[in-house]
C-alpha cells in the first residue's frame, strides 16, 4: 500500500514523519473499505466511562460501519486493558497503549495513523461529549463538509454546570485565536475537543504533537474548503479527574502564539 508522509513537530526534536495509509481505490483494501468512520479517542484514566462510552457509541451509529481507536497514555487504573477487553468482544475496536503522557495532539495523529476510514472523529472518553451528538455531526460530513466542529457557542449550543471562572477561561481562549489566527474567525467554537475532519485535511501539513488544542492548527494550516459547525450541549464529568489545570492555560497561550509567530 503507499502511504502518505505528515510530518509531526515535537519539542527539542527533530521533526518526525508520521506515515498514513494513501487513501486511493487501488491502495484500499476491502478491510479498510468497509469502515465509513474511525472515532479517535485518547485516553487517561478513564476506565469508568469506557464501556458507558462505547455502547452509547455503538447505539447511536448503528447504522454505520465505524471503528474506535483508543490511544491510552498508560493509565494506572486499567483504561487500555478495559479497552482490549471490549476489542476481544467486538470487531471494530483497536487499542494503542503509550508508555507515558504523549498528550493529545500526539494521541489523535497516532490514532489517525491507525484509522482504516477517510473520515476521522476526535471526541474525549469522559462522556462530556455526548456520542448522541455524532448523528449530527456525521450527516454534516456527508453532505460535503471537509470539517465539522460540535460547537457550544452556537445557537442550541451549551455549557452544563461551569463556574463564571471557567467560562471567561474558554471565551478567553477563542478571543485569543480569533485575534491571532484569521482562519479560526470563521468558527464560532475553534477550542472545541469533538470535531471530525477528512484526512486530506491534514495531508502533507506539519501538525505540533505536543499541542493540546489540535483543532486550533487544523483549522490555521489545513486543507479544507468547506467547514460546519454542529450545536451540542457539554456536559458535567460524571466519573474520573479533570486534565484541566493552569499550566495548561499557559501552554495553550503560548501554542496560539506560535502558530501565529510560524514558530512551527
Amino acid at each position: 500500500m503507499q502511504r502518505l508522509e505528515t510530518e509531526v513537530a515535537v519539542p527539542g526534536q527533530e521533526l518526525l514523519s508520521l506515515s498514513l495509509p494513501a487513501l486511493t481505490p487501488e491502495a484500499i483494501s476491502p478491510v479498510e473499505e468497509s469502515f465509513e468512520l474511525s472515532l479517535v479517542i485518547p485516553t487517561f484514566k478513564e476506565a469508568e466511562n469506557l464501556r458507558e462510552l462505547y455502547s452509547r457509541i455503538t447505539k447511536t451509529l448503528r447504522l454505520y460501519n465505524f471503528e474506535v481507536i483508543f490511544v491510552d497514555d498508560n493509565s494506572p487504573d486499567g483504561t487500555a486493558e478495559l479497552a482490549m477487553d471490549i476489542g476481544r468482544n467486538f470487531g471494530n475496536v483497536q487499542v494503542l497503549k503509550r508508555n507515558g503522557k504523549g498528550g493529545l495532539s500526539s494521541a489523535v495523529l497516532e490514532g489517525m495513523g491507525m484509522a482504516r476510514s477517510d473520515l476521522v472523529i476526535v471526541m474525549d472518553a469522559d462522556l462530556q461529549h455526548p456520542p448522541e451528538a455524532l448523528l449530527g455531526m456525521v450527516e454534516k460530513a456527508f453532505q460535503g463538509h471537509d470539517i465539522v466542529i460540535a460547537s457550544r457557542y452556537i445557537p442550541g449550543g451549551s455549557i452544563a454546570n461551569w463556574t463564571a471562572l471557567r467560562r471567561c477561561i474558554s471565551k478567553g481562549g477563542i478571543m485569543l485565536a480569533h485575534a491571532l489566527l484569521p482562519e479560526t474567525r470563521k468558527v464560532r467554537d475553534p477550542v472545541s475537543g469533538f470535531f471530525m475532519f477528512r484526512r486530506q485535511v491534514v495531508d502533507g501539513v506539519k501538525i505540533n504533537a505536543s499541542g493540546f488544542k489540535i483543532l486550533v492548527e487544523i483549522l490555521a494550516k489545513g486543507n479544507y474548503r468547506t467547514l460546519a459547525e454542529y450545536p451540542f450541549r457539554f456536559r458535567s464529568r460524571m466519573n474520573g479527574d479533570s486534565k484541566f489545570n493552569a499550566g495548561i492555560i499557559m501552554d495553550y497561550f503560548l501554542f496560539v502564539l506560535r502558530l501565529r509567530l510560524g514558530w512551527f
